[in-house]
């Protein structure tokens, strides 16, 4: 059995619902960056790989536990996904535009930043509308089609997008293009280090998009790491 440091930070966070707050708290990638393994993402991140496996191997608390999703129907999975990630990412993205004008035209003289935050997080609001509208239209809708079908014992029609690993490998593109657009917020806004001269507002903003990150990453987690591959393995079932 492979160490700590040689398994895949996407193994570690899709059998242990805790991981996934670790690896937020210590700023390593386990939704797009899923395939390095715990070393190299904490060599990416450069922070101590013991530490990290510290954290991982306390015993866990009532406040750290979270659903085991891979044991869970994926009809729960992808009607949990709908209800709490996109319902949240709808929600912000219509706050926190508005938000945002307010922000940049107080203080968008003095940080030429925030108009570059603003752009990108405008990209990413478009992207994201369009990638949930496909997964809920068209997705995630197979997904639940499939899994009945293995549970009865029979048969599905063959799909328009001819199988399921084809809208899969699309809806992982795009979450790579918003893991990018993500960093590259981050990376503008200091680590969203709060400037001296912010307004409430501002503090706002810059807290509401660590809190929008955090929860995209979740998001795409368990899409990317565990519905993903569990829907990709039932269809072969079916073949």
């Amino acid at each position: 059995m492979p160490s700590l440091g040689e398994r895949t930070v996407r193994d570690l966070a899709s059998r242990n619902p805790a991981a996934a707050r670790i690896f937020e708290i210590f700023g390593i990638d386990y939704c797009c960056g899923g395939e390095r393994t715990l070393a190299q993402a904490c060599s990416a991140a450069k922070v101590s790989i013991r530490e990290v496996a510290d954290a991982l191997e306390a015993p866990p608390s009532p406040q750290r536990e979270g659903r085991d999703w891979q044991n869970a129907s994926l009809a729960e999975l992808t009607r949990y996904i709908v209800a709490r990630h996109h319902g949240f990412v709808r929600q912000e993205i219509q706050r926190l535009v508005p938000l945002f004008a307010r922000v940049v035209g107080a203080h968008g003289q003095n940080h030429g930043e925030l108009e570059q935050i603003q752009s990108s997080f405008q990209a990413l609001a478009e992207e994201l509308t369009l990638h949930l509208m496909k997964e809920e239209r068209m997705l995630f809708p197979y997904i639940e089609q499939l899994e009945s079908a293995v549970s009865c014992g029979s048969r599905l029609a063959p799909p328009m997008f001819g199988t399921v690993q084809n809208p899969v490998r699309m809806m992982v593109m795009e979450h790579d293009s918003a893991g990018e657009l993500l960093h590259r917020m981050r990376e503008v806004a200091n680590g969203y280090t709060v400037p001296p001269d912010a307004c409430v507002s501002f503090k706002g903003l810059y807290q509401a998009l660590q809190e929008f990150e955090a929860d995209l990453h979740q998001h795409i987690h368990l899409e990317n790491n565990i519905l993903f591959p569990r829907a990709v393995n039932l269809e072969m079932l079916c073949a």
